[in-house]
């Protein structure tokens, strides 16, 4: 690990830039499917949800003309569809093909590795505890692979209601997005209830969100303020801003762009840290640390815990040849 050396510039003002941030392997494939789409189809495309959740990337692909829709019931008969990065339900699958949708299938592969855990668990009738958000996209879309067998647990009051019909036959899964620590403290209480509870055969929380969270963890407690770029409903942007304050950050905020920050929450600041969440472009990054230079933080000292050289290919749909692409939503 690189650590940030304790001077600043002259006015003791300095900036702490997270490394690992910003866009994950599984997001840049998700955003490159729907430019690809657009690229070969033409507009419309349309995609089911945010196709990753940062309000620039999305704002961005509207404009070049993907129409975003909650349900494949949106989506003209026999139109192009784009599956999200979170991932989707067989239910959504088998919609799609009633209402002959043509489909190309943007699930993370790390998301569709849990989906096929929760198959293979729900074969051999196991009771499967989903550790996750209420209402996230991609837990409705894990829990959609086998509702009979799923039981979702967020809060504390989730692990004392859950039943199960055999306390050997118990098995935890996660969402990709959580903090690390916070699944931690629920499979402990689960196995409180249940001590003969299963693990994953690996992890689930995605590479790209333990890094990012490990980053942080490294220099919050330099920093009097930590502002992440991330939008209000990216899971992995808001654990973040939660890990900072768990870390020793005197403070932590969550900004879509710079013109977001409070100047109050600067005040009395020296240090400051910056990271991105894993669908969050770097441009707004440059951004927030252009406004920060202006207000006299130009002082950036990259704080480095990881190097992350992990690609996907994209969906069998759009491979034309095998040369590397990235997204120009950056």
């Amino acid at each position: 690990m690189s650590a940030a050396s304790p001077s600043g510039d002259q006015n003791g003002k300095r900036v702490l830039l997270a490394k690992p941030r910003g866009y994950c392997a599984g997001v840049d494939r998700a955003v490159i499917t729907v430019e690809k789409a657009l690229e070969m189809y033409g507009p419309p495309v349309y995609v089911r949800k945010e196709i990753v959740h940062n309000r620039h990337v999305v704002d961005t692909l509207r404009e070049r003309g993907v129409i975003f829709v909650d349900e494949t019931t949106e989506v003209p008969e026999g139109a192009l569809v784009v599956f999200s990065a979170h991932g989707v339900s067989p239910a959504v699958h088998e919609e799609a093909e009633k209402r002959n949708l043509r489909t190309i299938d943007a699930t993370c592969p790390l998301v569709t590795k849990v989906h096929k855990e929760v198959n293979r668990f729900a074969r051999d009738d196991y009771d499967i505890m989903l550790i996750g958000h209420h209402g996230h996209e991609e837990v409705e879309g894990t829990s959609g692979e086998a509702p009979e067998n799923v039981q979702l647990v967020d809060t504390p009051e989730d692990v004392a209601q859950v039943q199960v019909r055999d306390p050997e036959k118990v098995v935890w899964l996660s969402q990709t997005t959580l903090s690390v620590d916070e699944t931690m403290q629920r499979v402990d209480q689960l196995r409180e209830r249940f001590p003969g509870i299963a693990d994953p055969p690996s992890d689930d929380i995605c590479y790209a969100t333990s890094n990012r969270q490990v980053a942080v963890k490294a220099m919050a407690a330099e920093c009097d303020l930590v502002l992440v770029v991330g939008s209000s409903n990216s899971s992995n942007s808001q654990r973040l801003v939660e890990v900072a304050l768990q870390a020793g950050a005197s403070g932590a905020h969550l900004i879509d762009y710079a013109s977001e920050v409070d100047p109050a929450w600067l005040e009395g600041v020296t240090t400051v840290g910056v990271t991105s969440g894993a669908s969050v472009p770097d441009v707004l990054v440059m951004e927030l640390l252009d406004d920060l230079a202006e207000r006299g933080w130009a002082d950036v000292q990259e704080v480095t815990t990881a190097n992350e050289k992990i690609s996907f290919a994209l969906p069998r749909e759009l491979r034309s040849d095998n040369k590397e692409t990235r997204s120009s939503v950056r």
